[in-house]
């Protein structure tokens, strides 16, 4: 026989549940949160108590009312005492942030990233960054975690980054190493890039009100953040949306991967830089080098974009008829590929995906913009505390 859940899961469940909604929606009055969890006012009250003992939200007066009588107590995360710290390793540089409770973000910093270098080197680095922020955190202040978002095939179990061929990675433990470096028993959470950027934009960027969206992001290489009936779809062992690597053409140039025409060979960095005739360059400046004359009328800058963005949305086409969703967003250098490329891009899609599949997709650039990936890393971090917020605190 089945036995339900105890008085004591009940509560921990519903504690999660208004600092999640706190955490991702904001300061929030007591009379909304009663609405929205189902819970009475007295039920409210206690566990508004209960987060405040612990020092995660604070209550107080709303700062504007215009109605009549008592107004409702309004609860705020505290996000300058509770904060996570999140990384993202990306192919030219290295940022951290200490970001706050309810996703503000409070401190961060950022240094290049040297060629070559393995996890074991770039560790030490991310941690001095760290130590900086550390330094200028208020005193009292708690640490629940970090997040780490990594351009690279992440193991779900581990966070081992399995493959980055625009790193130079094979097999690293790269949460293991950071933990190691940070000298803190509260985890380090590492996930990919693109899928940590479609959760940002999903939880607090422009595709709040989408339940099914594609994230790609773009720089020497190509991955996808894809999110399905409001889940992450990440696959078995957390390898899912490695778009760039599905094969478009293959008779094409030859991938970091070792496969021949993959979808990044064509629309990654690389790709339009060589087409655009400038080899040997590479970032998003390189990227701006090609889309900022062809917007001026260079004729063979032009003809690049229009090559790449037609491969662009060749790939976009594709995707959109695989998973049917409501937007696809383009990020990293993607973003001003897109920009400069609509047109080839909307022409391809509405030459090759479905109308059913078509008809109500919207192509967007990130709300968040660079932070996309950082704030999806802190909420990697913020996970656990938002299951049980008094066990994590």
């Amino acid at each position: 026989m089945r036995v339900g859940p105890s008085q004591d899961e009940i509560r921990r469940q519903n504690l999660g549940a208004l600092l999640r909604y706190v955490h991702v929606h904001g300061a929030t009055s007591r009379a909304q949160l009663t609405t929205t969890l189902g819970l009475n006012r007295s039920t409210i009250g206690a566990l508004t108590a209960d987060l405040a003992g612990a020092g995660l939200v604070s209550e107080g007066a709303p700062r504007e009312t215009g109605r009549a009588g008592r107004p409702s107590l309004v609860v705020r995360p505290e996000s300058e005492r509770v904060f996570a710290y999140a990384f993202s390793v990306e192919v030219d540089r290295l940022r951290a942030a200490r970001i706050g409770l309810g996703g503000e973000v409070l401190d961060r910093r950022e240094l290049p990233r040297p060629h070559g270098p393995a996890a074991g080197e770039a560790a030490p680095l991310l941690a001095g960054l760290v130590k900086d922020m550390r330094q200028a955190a208020p005193i009292g202040s708690i640490c629940v975690g970090a997040g780490v978002a990594v351009v690279g095939m992440v193991r779900r179990g581990d966070g081992l980054v399995r493959l980055s061929p625009t790193i130079g990675w094979v097999d690293e433990p790269l949460g293991e190493l950071l933990r190691a470096e940070l000298g803190d028993e509260r985890p380090v959470a590492v996930g990919n890039v693109a899928d940590l950027a479609a959760l940002a934009e999903h939880v607090r960027g422009v595709a709040v009100d989408c339940d099914n969206l594609i994230y790609l992001h773009g720089d020497a290489g190509v991955g996808a953040g894809i999110i399905a009936g409001g889940r992450r779809v990440t696959g078995h062992g957390g390898y899912g949306g490695e778009v760039g690597h599905m094969v478009v053409n293959p008779g094409g140039h030859r991938c970091g991967c070792g496969s021949r025409g993959c979808w990044e060979t064509e629309i990654g960095e690389h790709a339009l830089l060589r087409a655009a005739g400038r080899d040997g360059l590479e970032g998003q400046d390189a990227v701006l080098g090609v889309v900022d004359p062809a917007a001026r009328g260079d004729a063979q800058a032009q003809a690049a974009v229009r090559q790449v963005g037609d491969w662009l949305g060749f790939g976009v086409a594709n995707l959109v008829n695989i998973f049917n969703p409501e937007m696809v967003i383009f990020g990293g250098t993607l973003r001003d590929l897109y920009l400069a490329a609509a047109a080839q891009v909307r022409s391809r899609l509405n030459s090759m995906a479905l109308p059913a599949c078509r008809e109500h997709v919207r192509l967007r650039t990130p709300g968040l913009g660079e932070d996309a990936a950082l704030l999806g890393a802190a909420e990697l971090a913020f996970e656990r505390l938002l299951a049980d917020p008094l066990d994590a605190a």
